[in-house]
C-alpha cells in the first residue's frame, strides 16, 4: 500500500458521504504487531408481549447450558451470546396507577423508571442508556445514536390505559420528557447514514437511476489504487453490501405500489412484508456499526402491545390478543412460533455482524447487543425474571457462551452501567440500578 487512511475517511458526492469499514490502511504502521483496538459498539433490540418463558428459558447453567426451543435459532452462535436470566425492571409494574402494564414495559426497558400516567403532554420518565451514551461518546461519531422501528405509532393520546402513547411507541429517551423519535424508512435511515443532503437530491438520483456509489465513483477508484490487496476487497465486499441494501430498498417502494390500499399509509421505501423490513433494519444496523457512523443504536421490531399477525410462520390472529393465553395451548403455540421468528432474525443479524472483520476480530466480537423484552410472562404481565439476551463480547471484556443465572434477582439497569463502562460513558447510577453487573466480566 503506498498512504495511510485517517480512520474517518469517507467518499464524498454531490449530497452524499460514504464511510468506509475499518481497513489495514487505517491502523498504525506496525498494524499487524499491535493493531489499534476498534471501538465497542452497543444496541438495544426489543420485541413486545413478552415471550413464552417455558420454551425460551435455557436448561443449565453457565457453560454448561443448552437453548430451550425458540432460542434454537443460535445454536450456532453460542459461544458469542450471554444469557441472563433473573433481571428485572421493578418500575414495571404498577405503583398504585393501575393497568397499563405495556406502556410500562418499554417506558421502563432501558430507563429503569416508572413512568407518568398521563394522555397529555405532561410525560415522564428517565434517560435512557442509549441517550446516556450518545450523550457522553455521540461526538466521536457523525451520528450520536441512531433509532429505528418496523410500526411508526403516535406519541399523542392514550394507548394504554390513560398511559400516553409515547410510552408504548419509545423505548429511547433522550431525558426524562423527550421520547426520541424513531426512523420505520429503510430509505431514511440509508440516508442518514450516507449523508444529510442526500434526500435532497432524491429526486435526481431516482431520475438518472443512480446508485449512492455512483456518486463517489471516481473517488472509490482512486482509494482502490492506493490500497493493499486485502483492502481492495474488503472494499469490494462492503460496496457490494451497500448497493445490494439499496436495491432491496427500491424493491420495497415499487412492491409497495402494489399492494391493495392498505389500512394506514405507509412511507416511500417501507417493505409490505414484515419480514423484510425487519431484515433491512438489520442490515442497516450492521452497516452502521461497520463504517463507525454511530456507536449507539435503538430497535424496536414492534411496538409494545403491537397486536400484528405474523402470518409468513402462520400466525394470522394478533399479537397481543394471543399473549394473553390463558394457558390455551392453541394460542401458546402460536406464540411460540413468533417467539422464534424474531429470535431467528436477529440470529441472521448477529451472523451478519460475526462475519465482517474488525480489527482482529469481527464485528460482533466488539459489539454488545441487548436483545429482550419489558415483560416475561405477557399474560400475567410480568416484570421480573426478564427474557434477556446479551451477544458479543465488548472488544473481549465480556465472558460470553453462558447462562448465568442472577440469584435473587437485579435490576437490569446493573447490565447498563456495565455497558456503558465498556463504551466509554461510564456514569455512577442510572434509573433504579444498584451496582455494575460484574457477572458478565470475562
Amino acid at each position: 500500500m503506498s498512504r495511510r487512511l485517517n480512520r474517518r475517511t469517507v467518499l464524498k458526492g454531490v449530497g452524499c458521504a460514504v464511510g468506509l469499514p475499518l481497513l489495514e490502511a487505517m491502523l498504525p504502521s506496525r498494524a499487524f504487531a499491535a493493531a489499534e483496538k476498534p471501538p465497542v459498539r452497543m444496541a438495544f433490540i426489543s420485541f413486545p408481549n413478552g415471550a413464552i418463558m417455558d420454551a425460551w428459558r435455557p436448561q443449565g447453567a453457565g457453560e454448561a447450558f443448552e437453548f430451550g426451543p425458540t432460542m434454537q435459532p443460535l445454536s450456532e452462535l453460542k459461544s458469542h451470546v450471554t444469557v441472563l436470566s433473573g433481571l428485572a425492571q421493578e418500575n414495571g409494574f404498577a405503583k398504585g396507577d393501575g393497568a397499563g402494564d405495556h406502556a410500562r414495559s418499554s417506558a421502563s426497558l432501558l430507563t429503569g423508571a416508572h413512568p407518568v400516567k398521563t394522555s397529555g403532554a405532561n410525560i415522564r420518565v428517565g434517560q435512557s442508556v442509549d441517550q446516556a451514551a450518545a450523550e457522553r461518546i455521540g461526538h466521536l461519531t457523525r451520528l450520536p445514536s441512531l433509532e429505528i422501528g418496523i410500526e411508526r405509532g403516535r406519541d399523542a393520546g392514550s394507548c394504554d390505559s390513560g398511559y400516553s402513547c409515547a410510552y408504548s411507541n419509545s423505548i429511547s429517551w433522550k431525558n426524562a420528557t423527550t421520547p426520541m423519535a424513531k426512523e420505520i424508512n429503510p430509505r431514511s435511515v440509508f440516508d442518514r447514514l450516507f449523508g444529510n443532503s442526500l434526500a435532497n437530491n432524491q429526486t435526481r438520483r431516482s431520475r438518472v437511476r443512480q446508485s449512492v456509489l455512483d456518486l463517489v465513483s471516481e473517488q472509490a477508484a482512486d482509494l482502490k489504487n492506493n490500497l493493499g490487496r486485502t483492502d481492495q476487497q474488503k472494499i469490494d465486499q462492503y460496496f457490494t453490501s451497500v448497493r445490494e441494501i439499496e436495491q432491496r430498498i427500491t424493491r420495497a417502494g415499487q412492491q409497495q405500489k402494489e399492494i391493495k390500499a392498505p389500512e394506514m399509509d405507509l412511507p416511500e421505501g417501507v417493505p409490505g412484508e414484515v419480514q423484510e423490513h425487519i431484515r433491512l433494519m438489520y442490515d442497516l444496523m450492521a452497516l452502521a456499526f461497520q463504517t463507525d457512523a454511530t456507536r449507539v443504536i435503538t430497535f424496536m421490531s414492534a411496538n409494545e402491545g403491537s397486536n400484528r399477525p405474523y402470518r409468513m410462520v402462520g400466525v394470522n390472529s394478533g399479537h397481543h390478543e394471543l399473549s394473553h393465553h390463558r394457558s390455551d395451548t392453541e394460542k401458546v403455540d402460536q406464540l411460540k412460533k413468533i417467539d422464534l421468528f424474531l429470535v431467528g432474525e436477529f440470529a441472521r443479524f448477529l451472523m451478519n455482524l460475526q462475519s465482517i472483520p474488525d480489527g482482529s476480530g469481527t464485528l460482533l466480537d466488539n459489539s454488545m447487543i441487548m436483545y429482550g423484552s419489558g415483560l416475561s410472562d405477557g399474560n400475567r404481565h410480568r416484570h421480573d425474571d426478564l427474557p434477556v439476551i446479551l451477544a458479543g463480547r465488548g472488544g473481549g471484556t465480556i465472558k460470553s457462551g453462558r447462562h448465568v443465572v442472577i440469584d435473587g434477582g437485579a435490576p437490569l439497569n446493573n447490565l447498563f452501567l456495565s455497558l456503558l463502562d465498556r463504551v466509554g460513558a461510564g456514569l455512577s447510577t442510572l434509573g433504579d440500578s444498584t451496582g455494575r453487573l460484574k457477572a458478565i466480566d470475562a
